[in-house]
């Protein structure tokens, strides 16, 4: 079995994933979309933006409710990535998702009084999801602030750190479109996952 790793930048609603191997090179098995929102449910893509005139319970009901809807959608869709990884003879044990700031939230009431907390938020709360279904896949999930990617590549592969975002850039060229940043930072996590001296 070949070691694997994936790689999370997820939205609203749904996510970029990216499967990598490192065994021989630098090569991409997997990449897809995933949807984490209950189609059927209102405001399911946006729970907060949706909660924010209903009231404080009804809020907090929604929001729990489209929570758990959008970790059975993940926790389906994980499963699925894996088995068809572990079907072509590759291994996954390590997961990383791409975060924001990491700024901590303050209660809902708070939350639905502020535009811009309401956007982190959501943001939030589909990271949450996904990482609750990596673990209970058995990964090992990492958490990688977005604007400091660039300088945990730099320090796990040193000179070599350019290489190999040239190489994730060129794996488009092979594979095709979709190949958007939200591909190539996805992919770049999931290699610095792979990496013995990778981020914990």
């Amino acid at each position: 079995m070949r070691r694997a790793a994936l790689g999370f930048r997820m939205h609203s609603g749904w996510g970029a994933v990216v499967a990598v191997s490192s065994d021989g090179g630098l090569e991409v098995i997997d990449r897809r979309h995933i949807l984490v929102a209950e189609a059927s449910t209102p405001g399911s893509k946006q729970p907060y933006h949706y909660s924010e005139n209903l009231g404080l319970k009804k809020a907090e009901e929604h929001i729990a409710r489209c929570s758990a809807a959008s970790g059975q959608l993940a926790s389906a869709a994980i499963r699925e990535i894996l088995a068809k990884l572990e079907s072509g003879g590759h291994r996954v044990e390590e997961s990383a998702i791409l975060t924001a700031s990491g700024r901590t939230l303050p209660p809902l009431e708070k939350i639905l009084a502020s535009h811009a907390l309401i956007h982190t938020a959501e943001g939030e709360l589909f990271r949450n999801v996904v990482h609750k279904a990596c673990e209970e896949a058995g990964l090992v999930v990492t958490h990688l602030p977005e604007r400091d990617v660039g300088e945990r590549a730099k320090k796990i592969f040193g000179h070599k750190a350019n290489q190999v975002r040239q190489s994730i850039m060129a794996c488009g060229k092979r594979l095709g479109p979709p190949w958007t940043i939200d591909e190539k930072l996805a992919a770049l996590a999931a290699t610095l996952a792979l990496q013995p001296s990778g981020p914990r």
